[in-house]
């Protein structure tokens, strides 16, 4: 839910918004603008003699990706556009939103918008006997409220003059610009640079000749508040190829909120994805008494996890997360390098503006990043092998080795993140806030 205040019509129903908090109903706005020093350009439909909407950057794609890099930009004085398909930011949400340690301790997130931390994990094999615990020395996972930090993000893009449009979905190239299809129908846009951060089927890397994502699993998961209690906050995970073929189901409980979930490649779920998850609800591991209620929010989508992209860059624009593949291969988490890559992105364009010409953007190289996933990817090929809970559980008796155990430690309590070169994330948000524009 988005609130706006201080609303002034501009071109029919389109309009410019000063101030954004989380309580209007979704649908009621189904575009708005940033504010700026400037009056902002609106987005007036595509006609004779109308002349195109510019911008220096078009952002398409309001996920994590896309709001983050829109805001780094905008605080270092471009102007950027960011238009997004979904009417509202909080509705039809696709991530669990479970943020790693080395992301809570590099990213200014809002602590009263994350849940309490969680420090173990268990792993389960076929049939949930003999399960192995893990447990941390430290807080390793947190889950985001991720409505809220969606409409908190929007309100920091705003903030620093991003003009954003919501109900507008990009329709592809059009005349040496970019069409986007909004409330008033369509849109020309000339844009200097055009970052695609819409996601795993990305439409914005087709029309730039950019690769795109080639290994998909699909992921579906219910959320529901559960009631408070003494239980340890603990991430549960279950391998076992009949529920997840390829990848895991989970539990995560917080204490405050449960997400049951399970993933892996589409072709390989015998009765379908839905029934795969209500399956796999009716006797999960780590649920409170009283299981899921009448009412959950239910997530999903389409999860790359073939790395990140060689070609994610070009003299036209580039892509950011999982648009990028900046996903990662073995535990599929996307938070962390979605926000890392945003980064670097946000750079090699802010140099390529300054400069006026693209070279800069040749430093976008997929490609050399890639060649860092190596290990993540050979363990990836390993996980999609697992085809029978026989060799799931034949996995299990090596798990349980501390050999193996050590091994678990390291993928889910290490530190590694996405290699990303430049400075630290939390320094450079600290140094544009304050060179931000008042």
């Amino acid at each position: 839910m988005i609130e706006v205040r201080g609303l002034t019509k501009r071109h029919g129903r389109v309009l410019a918004v000063d101030d954004l908090s989380s309580d209007v109903p979704p649908g009621e706005v189904t575009g708005f603008l940033g504010g700026r020093r400037r009056a902002p350009a609106g987005l007036a439909a595509a006609g004779p003699g109308r002349r195109p909407v510019t911008a220096d950057v078009l952002v398409v794609g309001a996920g994590l990706a896309g709001l983050h890099t829109a805001t780094l930009l905008a605080r270092r004085g471009h102007d950027v556009l960011l238009a997004e398909r979904r009417p509202a930011l909080t509705g039809a949400i696709r991530t669990t939103g479970i943020f790693v340690r080395k992301t809570l301790d590099d990213f200014p997130l809002p602590e009263d918008l994350l849940g309490p931390p969680i420090r173990r994990v268990v792993l389960y094999p076929p049939g949930l006997r003999r399960p192995v615990t893990l447990d941390s020395a430290r807080d390793e996972y947190r889950v985001g409220d991720m409505a809220p930090l969606y409409a908190a993000a929007a309100r920091t893009a705003a903030g620093a003059g991003v003009r954003l449009a919501l109900g507008t979905r990009c329709a592809g190239r059009c005349d040496g610009g970019w069409l986007l299809a909004g409330p008033e129908g369509p849109v020309r846009v000339r844009a200097r640079y055009v970052v695609g951060a819409d996601g795993a089927r990305s439409r914005v890397a087709r029309d730039l000749g950019l690769d795109r994502n080639r290994h998909l699993l699909v992921g579906a998961e219910e959320v529901f508040g559960v009631p408070a209690g003494d239980r340890t906050p603990t991430f549960h995970c279950v391998l076992d190829p009949s529920l997840a073929p390829g990848y895991l189901a989970w539990v995560v409980d917080d204490g405050r909120h449960a997400h049951v979930g399970v993933a892996g490649y589409a072709d390989r779920f015998p009765d379908g994805l839905r029934r795969a998850l209500a399956r796999f609800r009716a006797g999960a591991p780590g649920l409170p008494p009283g299981g899921a209620p009448a009412e959950v929010e239910r997530r999903g989508g389409p999860i790359p996890v073939g790395g990140l992209l060689r070609r994610i860059g070009g003299s036209d624009g580039l892509l950011v997360g999982d648009a990028a593949g900046a996903v990662s291969p073995l535990t599929a988490g996307g938070l962390d390098p979605c926000l890392r890559l945003s980064e670097l992105a946000a750079d090699v364009l802010d140099d390529a503006l300054r400069a006026g010409r693209p070279d800069p953007l040749a430093h976008y190289d997929g490609a050399a990043l890639r060649a860092r996933f190596r290990g993540r990817l050979a363990l990836r090929h390993g996980l999609a092998q697992v085809r029978t809970p026989a060799a799931a559980r034949a996995a299990f008796a090596v798990l349980r080795t501390p050999p193996g155990r050590a091994a678990a430690r390291r993928v889910l309590f290490g530190d590694r993140s996405f290699p990303a070169p430049g400075r630290s994330p939390r320094a450079t948000a600290s140094e544009e806030a304050g060179a931000a524009r008042p």
